[in-house]
């Protein structure tokens, strides 16, 4: 999530409910579905499969359901076809957001978008009207306990084609260009680092404080709403949000 620490989002959804849980698994699902059917069902010859299957792995979806997935998308089990849609908008105080969404019904999707942003004090523009705020990125996360060197790191990091990192006590992010990713990836978890997270991500060049009050509270519950519908897949937004203790 943009403008919010990606690890401090990563464990916010290990500590998810039940319920939390399982709308992650239905949208890595849906994910599975749509690359399986690009790409094929075999990962080592299809590497965005590859990614989401260490995707779902991070996000503690069993071995099982992963395989069940992969069967399901590789077969006719599921009749829908998704569409990928994508939604942009402001939320309060001019919050630039970008909504990306899997469907099988745009007209009910494109209804509860715009339902959100109308009742959480923004308002749901025209393509292109707040993409030229974000770049396309890789992002990556390393879960560590303190014990790796900073400087070993990026040398690391540089040498398989990272543009830049952020190192903290618990983790440290790195940020690539999108073409890079996979390779970036599997070089690092190859060296024996613990990645729980690589994905392209719209980084934005500029972010914006709230500090009315009301215009903090609707912007939560627009990303809430957001983020707990079925159809949509990712929100990005160029909130500096404060990271949660």
């Amino acid at each position: 999530m943009s403008g919010h620490s990606k690890w401090n989002n990563i464990k916010r959804k290990k500590e998810a409910t039940d319920a939390a849980k399982a709308k992650i698994f239905t949208k890595i699902g849906r994910e599975m579905m749509v690359v399986i059917r690009e790409g094929g069902a075999d990962p080592n010859n299809n590497s965005k499969l590859r990614d989401l299957i260490a995707k779902a792995k991070a996000n503690n979806v069993p071995n099982d359901n992963i395989d069940r997935l992969i069967k399901k998308a590789a077969g006719d089990g599921d009749k829908n076809s998704y569409e990928s849609m994508v939604y942009e908008g402001y939320g309060p105080s001019g919050v630039a957001v970008i909504v990306e969404c899997l469907t099988d019904n745009k007209n009910r999707t494109a209804a509860n978008i715009r339902h959100y942003f109308d009742k959480f004090g923004g308002n749901l523009g025209t393509s292109g009207c707040v993409s030229y705020l974000f770049t396309l990125k890789g992002v990556i996360v390393i879960e560590h306990d303190g014990e790796l060197d900073e400087d070993s790191v990026l040398e690391d990091v540089m040498e398989l084609g990272g543009d830049d990192m952020t190192y903290s006590e618990d983790s440290i992010e790195i940020v690539c260009q999108p073409d890079v990713l996979h390779d970036l990836r599997e070089g690092l978890t190859a060296k024996g680092y613990l990645v729980v997270s690589a994905e392209e991500e719209q980084v934005p060049g500029t972010y914006v404080a709230l500090t009315d009050e009301e215009h903090l509270k609707k912007m939560g519950l627009l990303l809430e709403h957001l983020e707990d519908d079925d159809d949509v897949q990712n929100v990005w937004h160029n909130w500096d949000m404060p990271d949660e203790e």
